[in-house]
């Protein structure tokens, strides 16, 4: 990590960028990253945007927290079945091992601030998506890869 930074800023439409398959659709910022530096105490960080309509579908991470923080949109997170409004302002917290899916009920994008600990869902962001520049218009929704289920296995995901 030689070219790591230890202290940085990123700019609005700067960071690493992913647009998402369905069902999820929109696009993913990675603001801090492995890729980008080493943090003493290992995390990785950004926004995900999520179209109206759309849902990040029902998952789980084997030994990672998550933090989320609701900065714009309508929603429902579903925690272990249990159903929470989602809207600005709203933290959600995580636990490992635990299942959680988020679907925009609003009918603009539904945006949030996420933290995983230990990190790595930039190496599935990138693996699953398509790379986006700035304010670039959203391409037609697309599949997620044939190898998915494999793409999880490797980085984050419970199996």
């Amino acid at each position: 990590m030689s070219s790591a930074k230890r202290s940085f800023a990123v700019q609005p439409n700067a960071a690493e960028s992913y647009w998402q398959p369905v069902p999820a659709n929109g696009f993913v910022e990675v603001h801090v990253s492995k890729h980008r530096t080493q943090t003493a105490t290992p995390f990785e960080s950004g926004v995900q945007e999520v179209a109206p309509g759309c849902f990040v579908r029902e998952h789980a991470h084997d030994a990672h927290e998550e933090l989320i923080l609701v900065m714009e949109g309508e929603g429902i997170a579903e925690l272990e079945g249990e159903q929470h409004p989602m809207c600005s302002g709203t933290t959600l917290y995580l636990s490992s091992t635990e299942k959680h899916k988020f679907t925009n009920t609003g009918e603009g994008p539904l945006r949030f601030f996420w933290v995983l600990m230990p990190g790595g869902l930039s190496d599935f962001f990138s693996a699953i998506g398509k790379q986006r520049i700035g304010t670039e218009a959203a391409p037609e929704p697309f599949s997620r890869p044939e190898n998915v289920a494999q793409i999880e296995a490797d980085t984050v995901f419970s199996r």
